[in-house]
Protein backbone atom coordinates (compact mmCIF):
# COMPACT_ATOMS: atom_id res chain seq x y z
CA UNK A 1 0.00 0.00 0.00
CA UNK A 2 1.17 3.45 -0.60
CA UNK A 3 -0.83 6.22 0.69
CA UNK A 4 0.25 9.90 1.30
CA UNK A 5 -1.68 11.54 4.04
CA UNK A 6 -2.13 15.49 3.11
CA UNK A 7 -3.24 16.14 6.98
CA UNK A 8 -5.83 14.78 9.46
CA UNK A 9 -8.34 17.04 11.92
CA UNK A 10 -9.50 16.32 14.95
CA UNK A 11 -13.30 16.71 14.04
CA UNK A 12 -14.94 17.92 11.05
CA UNK A 13 -16.65 20.98 11.12
CA UNK A 14 -19.65 20.65 8.80
CA UNK A 15 -23.06 20.90 9.81
CA UNK A 16 -25.51 18.39 10.64
CA UNK A 17 -27.25 18.14 7.31
CA UNK A 18 -24.22 17.10 5.71
CA UNK A 19 -24.58 13.54 7.12
CA UNK A 20 -27.31 13.69 5.10
CA UNK A 21 -26.12 14.96 1.65
CA UNK A 22 -25.13 12.12 -0.39
CA UNK A 23 -22.10 12.56 -2.71
CA UNK A 24 -23.16 13.35 -6.64
CA UNK A 25 -20.53 12.82 -9.60
CA UNK A 26 -21.53 16.33 -10.34
CA UNK A 27 -19.81 18.06 -7.89
CA UNK A 28 -16.47 17.05 -8.99
CA UNK A 29 -14.62 15.56 -12.01
CA UNK A 30 -11.28 14.73 -11.57
CA UNK A 31 -8.65 14.83 -15.16
CA UNK A 32 -5.32 13.41 -14.72
CA UNK A 33 -2.86 15.62 -17.00
CA UNK A 34 -0.05 13.37 -17.98
CA UNK A 35 2.82 15.72 -17.77
CA UNK A 36 6.37 15.01 -18.85
CA UNK A 37 8.95 13.14 -17.96
CA UNK A 38 12.06 15.17 -16.39
CA UNK A 39 15.83 14.16 -17.14
CA UNK A 40 16.26 12.16 -14.03
CA UNK A 41 13.61 10.03 -14.83
CA UNK A 42 10.63 11.27 -12.58
CA UNK A 43 7.48 12.85 -14.17
CA UNK A 44 5.73 15.91 -13.20
CA UNK A 45 2.06 15.40 -13.59
CA UNK A 46 -0.88 17.42 -12.22
CA UNK A 47 -4.30 16.34 -11.13
CA UNK A 48 -6.84 18.60 -12.71
CA UNK A 49 -10.25 18.85 -10.29
CA UNK A 50 -13.24 20.59 -11.58
CA UNK A 51 -16.10 21.71 -9.17
CA UNK A 52 -19.52 22.16 -9.36
CA UNK A 53 -20.58 26.20 -9.69
CA UNK A 54 -20.60 27.54 -6.10
CA UNK A 55 -18.67 24.45 -4.59
CA UNK A 56 -15.02 24.40 -3.27
CA UNK A 57 -12.44 22.17 -1.71
CA UNK A 58 -9.23 22.34 0.63
CA UNK A 59 -5.96 22.49 0.76
CA UNK A 60 -3.27 19.93 2.29
CA UNK A 61 -4.34 21.78 5.91
CA UNK A 62 -7.88 22.51 5.61
CA UNK A 63 -8.22 24.98 8.85
CA UNK A 64 -11.04 24.04 11.42
CA UNK A 65 -13.97 23.98 9.28
CA UNK A 66 -12.60 22.04 6.37
CA UNK A 67 -12.04 18.20 5.32
CA UNK A 68 -8.64 17.19 4.70
CA UNK A 69 -7.59 15.45 1.46
CA UNK A 70 -6.09 11.92 1.11
CA UNK A 71 -4.57 9.82 -1.58
CA UNK A 72 -4.78 6.62 -1.33
CA UNK A 73 -2.83 4.68 -3.83
CA UNK A 74 -1.93 1.25 -3.37
CA UNK A 75 -3.08 -0.37 -7.01
CA UNK A 76 -0.09 1.85 -8.33
CA UNK A 77 2.33 0.58 -10.46
CA UNK A 78 6.43 1.31 -10.88
CA UNK A 79 5.64 3.98 -8.44
CA UNK A 80 8.13 4.72 -5.69
CA UNK A 81 6.74 8.36 -4.50
CA UNK A 82 4.21 10.64 -4.99
CA UNK A 83 5.10 14.86 -3.77
CA UNK A 84 1.97 17.17 -4.27
CA UNK A 85 3.35 20.68 -4.71
CA UNK A 86 0.02 22.48 -3.66
CA UNK A 87 -0.91 26.16 -5.11
CA UNK A 88 -1.53 29.10 -3.13
CA UNK A 89 -4.81 28.56 -1.39
CA UNK A 90 -7.53 30.92 -0.45
CA UNK A 91 -9.06 32.10 2.90
CA UNK A 92 -12.92 31.15 3.40
CA UNK A 93 -15.44 31.97 6.28
CA UNK A 94 -17.38 29.32 7.34
CA UNK A 95 -20.20 28.89 9.51
CA UNK A 96 -18.13 31.82 11.78
CA UNK A 97 -14.84 29.51 11.29
CA UNK A 98 -12.20 30.18 8.70
CA UNK A 99 -11.28 27.41 6.46
CA UNK A 100 -8.43 27.43 3.55
CA UNK A 101 -8.65 25.70 0.08
CA UNK A 102 -10.02 26.64 -3.73
CA UNK A 103 -12.69 27.59 -5.66
CA UNK A 104 -14.39 25.63 -8.44
CA UNK A 105 -11.02 24.66 -10.00
CA UNK A 106 -7.71 22.92 -8.31
CA UNK A 107 -4.74 21.68 -10.53
CA UNK A 108 -2.22 20.16 -8.34
CA UNK A 109 0.68 19.26 -9.74
CA UNK A 110 2.31 15.77 -8.47
CA UNK A 111 6.12 14.84 -8.72
CA UNK A 112 5.96 10.99 -9.36
CA UNK A 113 8.93 9.24 -8.72
CA UNK A 114 9.01 5.50 -10.60
CA UNK A 115 10.61 2.15 -9.24
CA UNK A 116 12.08 1.66 -12.52
CA UNK A 117 13.08 4.72 -14.81
CA UNK A 118 11.93 4.77 -18.37
CA UNK A 119 9.13 2.43 -17.48
CA UNK A 120 5.38 3.30 -17.73
CA UNK A 121 3.87 4.34 -14.09
CA UNK A 122 0.60 3.19 -13.33
CA UNK A 123 -1.13 5.74 -11.15
CA UNK A 124 -4.67 4.08 -9.61
CA UNK A 125 -6.49 4.57 -6.39
CA UNK A 126 -8.64 7.27 -5.04
CA UNK A 127 -8.37 10.84 -3.85
CA UNK A 128 -10.68 11.35 -0.50
CA UNK A 129 -11.32 14.77 0.08
CA UNK A 130 -14.36 17.51 1.09
CA UNK A 131 -16.42 19.26 -1.00
CA UNK A 132 -18.24 21.99 0.13
CA UNK A 133 -20.99 24.41 -0.33
CA UNK A 134 -23.43 25.13 2.43
CA UNK A 135 -22.62 22.06 3.71
CA UNK A 136 -19.31 19.45 3.35
CA UNK A 137 -19.59 16.10 1.42
CA UNK A 138 -16.96 13.22 1.80
CA UNK A 139 -16.21 13.19 -1.96
CA UNK A 140 -14.34 10.24 -2.99
CA UNK A 141 -12.67 10.74 -6.68
CA UNK A 142 -11.01 7.22 -8.55
CA UNK A 143 -7.38 7.81 -9.80
CA UNK A 144 -6.46 5.31 -12.76
CA UNK A 145 -4.30 5.70 -15.79
CA UNK A 146 -1.30 5.06 -17.58
CA UNK A 147 1.58 7.19 -17.99
CA UNK A 148 4.89 5.72 -20.52
CA UNK A 149 7.56 7.97 -20.56
CA UNK A 150 6.88 10.91 -22.74
CA UNK A 151 9.50 12.79 -25.22
CA UNK A 152 6.51 15.88 -24.93
CA UNK A 153 7.69 19.14 -23.42
CA UNK A 154 6.39 20.58 -20.11
CA UNK A 155 3.12 21.64 -20.19
CA UNK A 156 2.83 25.49 -19.62
CA UNK A 157 -0.54 24.76 -17.43
CA UNK A 158 1.12 22.67 -15.08
CA UNK A 159 4.33 24.87 -14.93
CA UNK A 160 1.77 27.82 -14.30
CA UNK A 161 0.29 25.99 -11.36
CA UNK A 162 3.83 25.33 -9.47
CA UNK A 163 5.24 29.01 -10.00
CA UNK A 164 1.73 29.87 -8.09
CA UNK A 165 3.02 28.11 -4.50
CA UNK A 166 3.86 29.86 -1.93
CA UNK A 167 7.24 31.72 -1.95
CA UNK A 168 10.27 30.37 0.15
CA UNK A 169 10.94 32.32 3.52
CA UNK A 170 14.57 33.02 1.40
CA UNK A 171 13.17 34.49 -1.38
CA UNK A 172 10.72 36.88 0.74
CA UNK A 173 12.84 38.21 3.20
CA UNK A 174 12.78 36.36 5.88
CA UNK A 175 15.36 37.39 9.04
CA UNK A 176 14.59 35.36 11.37
CA UNK A 177 12.15 32.45 12.78
CA UNK A 178 12.12 31.86 15.99
CA UNK A 179 9.51 29.65 18.22
CA UNK A 180 8.68 29.23 22.12
CA UNK A 181 6.80 26.33 23.20
CA UNK A 182 5.40 25.38 26.45
CA UNK A 183 3.60 22.18 28.01
CA UNK A 184 -0.50 22.72 28.50
CA UNK A 185 -2.80 20.42 30.46
CA UNK A 186 -3.87 19.29 26.99
CA UNK A 187 -0.29 19.40 24.64
CA UNK A 188 2.01 22.08 24.06
CA UNK A 189 1.54 26.08 23.71
CA UNK A 190 3.67 27.60 20.41
CA UNK A 191 4.83 30.80 20.41
CA UNK A 192 6.50 32.20 17.05
CA UNK A 193 8.27 35.40 15.78
CA UNK A 194 9.16 35.37 12.05
CA UNK A 195 10.67 38.38 11.12
CA UNK A 196 9.26 38.57 7.95
CA UNK A 197 8.21 41.60 5.46
CA UNK A 198 4.70 42.12 5.28
CA UNK A 199 2.67 40.10 2.95
CA UNK A 200 -0.04 42.31 2.66
CA UNK A 201 -4.10 43.58 3.87
CA UNK A 202 -5.19 40.82 6.58
CA UNK A 203 -2.39 38.39 6.72
CA UNK A 204 -3.47 34.86 8.04
CA UNK A 205 -1.26 31.87 9.52
CA UNK A 206 -1.34 28.40 9.10
CA UNK A 207 1.03 25.77 11.17
CA UNK A 208 1.61 22.14 10.11
CA UNK A 209 3.68 20.06 12.30
CA UNK A 210 4.74 17.34 10.32
CA UNK A 211 2.51 14.58 12.29
CA UNK A 212 -0.82 13.32 11.19
CA UNK A 213 -1.89 13.07 14.71
CA UNK A 214 -1.00 15.78 16.18
CA UNK A 215 -3.77 18.82 15.80
CA UNK A 216 -3.64 22.17 15.56
CA UNK A 217 -5.74 25.09 16.54
CA UNK A 218 -6.24 28.11 14.30
CA UNK A 219 -3.46 30.35 14.76
CA UNK A 220 -3.45 34.09 16.24
CA UNK A 221 -1.42 36.29 14.53
CA UNK A 222 -0.15 39.95 15.24
CA UNK A 223 1.88 41.88 13.48
CA UNK A 224 4.45 44.88 14.87
CA UNK A 225 6.60 46.47 11.80
CA UNK A 226 8.61 42.87 10.20
CA UNK A 227 7.73 41.40 13.34
CA UNK A 228 5.08 38.35 12.96
CA UNK A 229 3.69 36.91 16.02
CA UNK A 230 2.03 33.74 15.08
CA UNK A 231 0.04 31.77 18.42
CA UNK A 232 -1.45 28.39 18.49
CA UNK A 233 -2.02 25.17 20.95
CA UNK A 234 -1.85 21.48 19.60
CA UNK A 235 -2.72 18.45 20.83
CA UNK A 236 -2.07 14.61 20.44
CA UNK A 237 -5.46 13.20 19.04
CA UNK A 238 -5.07 10.19 20.96
CA UNK A 239 -3.65 11.53 24.00
CA UNK A 240 -0.32 10.71 24.39
CA UNK A 241 2.57 12.85 25.00
CA UNK A 242 3.44 15.54 22.51
CA UNK A 243 7.30 16.16 21.40
CA UNK A 244 7.88 18.66 18.67
CA UNK A 245 10.74 18.88 16.70
CA UNK A 246 11.49 22.66 15.78
CA UNK A 247 12.95 21.76 12.17
CA UNK A 248 9.99 20.26 11.17
CA UNK A 249 7.35 22.92 11.95
CA UNK A 250 5.91 24.75 8.81
CA UNK A 251 4.10 28.22 8.92
CA UNK A 252 2.37 29.31 5.63
CA UNK A 253 1.81 33.26 5.65
CA UNK A 254 -1.40 34.16 3.15
CA UNK A 255 -1.52 37.48 2.55
CA UNK A 256 -3.27 40.11 -0.07
CA UNK A 257 0.02 40.09 -1.85
CA UNK A 258 1.74 37.40 -1.82
CA UNK A 259 2.11 33.70 0.22
CA UNK A 260 5.21 32.58 2.26
CA UNK A 261 6.19 28.96 3.05
CA UNK A 262 8.40 28.75 6.37
CA UNK A 263 10.21 25.65 7.26
CA UNK A 264 11.27 25.58 10.63
CA UNK A 265 12.72 27.39 13.24
CA UNK A 266 14.88 27.79 16.31
CA UNK A 267 14.59 27.99 20.43
CA UNK A 268 14.51 31.57 21.21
Amino acid sequence: MFPFFAGMALSLSCSAAALAESWQPDMAQLTVLPGWTRDDGSRVAALQIDLAAGWKTYWRAPGDAGIPPMFELSGSRNLAAMTPHWPTPEVFSQNGMRSVGYQRSLLLPVLLRPSQTGETIRLKGRLMMGVCRDVCVPAELSINVELPPSVSGPDPRIEAALRDRPMPAAEAGLRTAHCHLRPTADGMALRAELQLPDTGGQEYAVVEVGDPLVWVAEANISRHGNMLTVETEMMHVEGDALALDRSTLRFTVLGQNRAVDVQGCVAG
